[in-house]
């Protein structure tokens, strides 16, 4: 059975609700909004893969070092290829070290191929619905929201009609 999995850093309430209410302001007639529960920064997007890798997985993620709360910041809103998205600031550097502390591990599992562009910490709240044009004035943003980030967890992706569903498999914190 092949699974879509992905590793991502949870986030605290405080930073869901600004995004929550930021997403709640975006044009409904362009926008279809994420769920809250949804909420995350995606790491390493893993992608189909094998049961028996959800092991490898995990085995490789375990031996990551993963700070205690990297200090970051909700930033300004982008559009990334038909998603409104929200970038997070990280100006201790620490989620970046994490990011790729995570992607050096994943590869060396064997389950994970690296992308070669840069890493650039967002959360989807939105996607664009089919047909619909948003304006080309950016939003400016959510309330700026400081916050601690949270666990490194793995997640299933199951997708079916309506949003996609993830279910936590394991999670440093």
């Amino acid at each position: 059975m092949s699974l879509r999995l992905f590793v991502a850093l949870d986030l605290p309430e405080a930073a869901r609700g600004a995004l929550a209410a930021f997403r709640d302001a975006a044009d409904a007639e362009v926008w279809r909004p994420v769920p809250d529960s949804s909420f995350h920064v995606t790491l390493a997007f893993v992608g189909h893969r094998e049961a028996a890798d959800v092991e490898r997985c995990t085995a490789a993620l375990s031996g990551v070092e993963v700070p205690l709360a990297p200090p970051l910041a909700l930033g300004r809103a982008v559009v990334l290829s038909r998603v409104l998205a929200v970038a997070v600031e990280d100006p201790s550097g620490a989620l970046g070290t994490v990011q790729a502390a995570v992607s050096d591990a994943l590869a060396g599992a064997g389950v994970y191929e690296p992308e070669a562009r840069r890493f650039r910490p967002h959360v989807t709240v939105a996607r664009q619905r089919k047909g619909a044009r948003p304006s080309r004035r950016a939003a400016a943003g959510p309330a700026r929201v400081e916050f601690a980030g949270g666990p490194v967890v793995l997640y299933r992706s199951i997708l079916g009609r309506g949003p996609a569903n993830y279910e936590p498999l394991w999670s440093s914190g």
